[in-house]
C-alpha cells in the first residue's frame, strides 16, 4: 500500500523524523503496512498512482502549488488524505481556489497578496500543545472517540474566519475547534478519507504507537488498495 508524503523533507523538521516510527507502529500493532514515498513540492506528478497522499509539515514549502495539487488530486481522484499543519492549510487552500472560486492567498508565501485565507494566529502555537473541541456526528468523533482532545502543535497561522462559512456552504465540515472557536481540523464527508488538522498527530507520545487519526487514514488506505 504505497503512500505519497508529499513536503520537502528535511532532518530539520521534527515530524518529518517521526513519521517513519509511527509508520512502523502501524505495521507492528495495527497490521498496517504502508510503503511510504517522499515526494517533493515541486515533483508531484503522477500522485494519481498511489493508494494514500499525507501532505506533511514543514513550510514554506518550495512550490506552494506542487502542495494545492497533491490536495486537488486526492480530492477529485478519491484518494485518502491527510493534511497535518501545514499541509491543512494548503488542503484548505486547494478547496477554496478550485472548489469555491475564491482568491485567496497563504500569508506566509505572498505576504503581498490582497485577500488571505490564512494569516498568522494572533498567538503562536508552535511548540505549545492545546485542547481541541471535536464536533458531534462527524467522522473526527468517531476518529477520537470522545469530544475533547489534547493535541501538539508546530504552527504559526492558521484559517482567516472570515471564510469558513463560504468554506462550509460547499461542502467542508469543520470538526475541531480550539476554545475560543478557532478552527483546528475540518473533513469532506462522501470522500474515502479527506481529513486534515492544523495540530501534528505524528507528535503524538513518542511514536511508538499511531494517534487515532493517521490509525484511520492507514485504514482508509488499506481500503483503497483493496478497491484498486
Amino acid at each position: 500500500m504505497r503512500i505519497a508524503l508529499v513536503g520537502d523533507r528535511s532532518p530539520s523538521v521534527r515530524s518529518h523524523a517521526r513519521i517513519p516510527l509511527v509508520v512502523e507502529a502501524l505495521r507492528e500493532r495495527e497490521g498496517i503496512a504502508l510503503d511510504p514515498y517522499w515526494i517533493a513540492t515541486t515533483d508531484v506528478s503522477g500522485l494519481e498512482r498511489f493508494d494514500g497522499i499525507w501532505i506533511v509539515p514543514g513550510s514554506p514549502y518550495r512550490d506552494e502549488e506542487g502542495a494545492v495539487e497533491a490536495a486537488r488530486v486526492a480530492r477529485e481522484h478519491g484518494i485518502p488524505l491527510l493534511g497535518t499543519c501545514a499541509g491543512f492549510q494548503h488542503m484548505l487552500l486547494e478547496f477554496a481556489r478550485h472548489v469555491c472560486g475564491l482568491d485567496v492567498a497563504h500569508a506566509e508565501n505572498e505576504p503581498d497578496a490582497r485577500e488571505f485565507l490564512l494569516t498568522p494566529l494572533a498567538c503562536s502555537l508552535a511548540g505549545h500543545e492545546g485542547r481541541v473541541r471535536i464536533s458531534p456526528g462527524t467522522l473526527m468523533e468517531q476518529i477520537v472517540g470522545g469530544p475533547v482532545t489534547m493535541e501538539s502543535y508546530v504552527c504559526s497561522y492558521g484559517l482567516n474566519e472570515t471564510y469558513t462559512r463560504t468554506l462550509a456552504e460547499h461542502g467542508l465540515v469543520f470538526c475541531g475547534h480550539a476554545d475560543d472557536g478557532a478552527v483546528r481540523a475540518a473533513e469532506l464527508p462522501g470522500h474515502p478519507f479527506f481529513v486534515g488538522t492544523l495540530f501534528q498527530p505524528e507528535l503524538s507520545g513518542d511514536g511508538r504507537r499511531a494517534h487515532p487519526v493517521i490509525a484511520a487514514f492507514a485504514a482508509a488506505v488499506a481500503r483503497q488498495a483493496v478497491r484498486t
